[in-house]
């Protein structure tokens, strides 16, 4: 992964939307202790030993874990820390020689924000077993990419207007109809239909990496 990708403090991944702070709530992330049966949150430790697993399941290279938590000395978060203010958490690491990112912060615990990063990998992992997708397809969404136009940060989804995950027939539609609108010979923007060529592109590239 680049160096500018820190595991202190949180590098957040660009074109990643921030939850609010006073949006941010608690989740019901618990463990349970098989003798006494009482729940207890998750522990840093724990929550960062499960995403490890998880990465490790996975494929992942080089895996960096990114939060405002300080690390020890062999990379991972302390545990019993204070919560910073920002409690977001993201990782980095490269999938099949493509990098990627994921992040969260929808909680207000760091240690549930890197949990449910943990669920998620699970979850698409699950695609793949259930015969519904694939690794690559459901990761494709979480490749970095170029913006459309630096002074802007667009993304292609962005200006196309789908989903991240969208399917190359909703591309091919979404570019076919946003064209019509505003080819310059029907009085649109040359800039702007630059712009919508230039995600097009993007996104057929996208989908061509998946497929191979």
């Amino acid at each position: 992964m680049s160096d500018q990708k820190t595991a202190y403090p949180l590098c957040w991944p660009e074109g990643w939307a921030r939850t609010f702070k006073e949006n941010r709530k608690g989740s019901a992330f618990c463990t349970r202790d098989s003798k006494t049966r009482r729940t207890a949150q998750r522990s840093m430790a724990e929550a960062s030993r499960e995403l490890a697993l998880e990465l490790d399941r996975l494929g992942a290279v080089n895996p960096i874990l990114s939060t405002n938590v300080r690390t020890r000395i062999d990379g991972v978060p302390y545990s019993n820390a204070a919560q910073p203010e920002d409690q977001g958490a993201a990782v980095y690491f490269t999938l099949n020689k493509r990098q990627v990112s994921l992040a969260c912060d929808k909680w207000n615990r760091v240690e549930d924000n890197v949990y449910a990063i943990c669920k998620h990998i699970e979850a698409l992992r699950g695609q793949e077993r259930w015969g519904v997708g694939s690794i690559e397809r459901a990761f494709r969404g979480y490749t970095a990419l170029p913006g459309i136009g630096e002074s802007t940060g667009s993304k292609w989804w962005e200006v196309l207007g789908v989903s991240v995950n969208a399917s190359e027939e909703q591309v091919k539609e979404a570019f076919r109809l946003l064209a019509m609108k505003h080819h310059p010979d029907r009085g649109g923007s040359a800039e702007l239909f630059g712009r919508l060529s230039e995600a097009y592109r993007q996104a057929l590239a996208v989908e061509r990496k998946v497929a191979a």
